[in-house]
């Protein structure tokens, strides 16, 4: 397994618990595959320096987790299929 971190920008009608539930629905999925979730850190309500989507603002977090490439793959899927997240980025730290 190797080393992730996931960052994703909700969007900003989202209360901030509707925000930590969805966190929690990824760290789910992420632990029913097989990944081992390390942290998760909410940044909270940015604003952004240009539109996305045509919105100005939304909620950001950062989840740190361990996963096997195929993991990886259907997370990248399922966040790109989903409506409550305007962005998403998967990075390996120090790759």
């Amino acid at each position: 397994m190797r080393k992730y971190e996931l960052m994703t920008i909700h969007r900003p009608e989202f209360s901030e618990d509707e925000v930590k539930a969805k966190i929690a629905e990824i760290e789910k999925f992420l632990g029913d595959h097989g990944a081992k979730v390390e942290s998760t850190d909410l940044w909270g309500k940015r604003r952004f320096t240009y539109e996305i989507k045509h919105v100005r603002e939304g909620h950001y977090s950062v989840v740190t987790f361990d996963a096997e490439t195929a993991t990886v793959d259907e997370i990248d899927r399922v966040l790109s299929l989903a409506d409550a997240v305007l962005r998403h980025k998967i990075v390996r730290p120090g790759a």
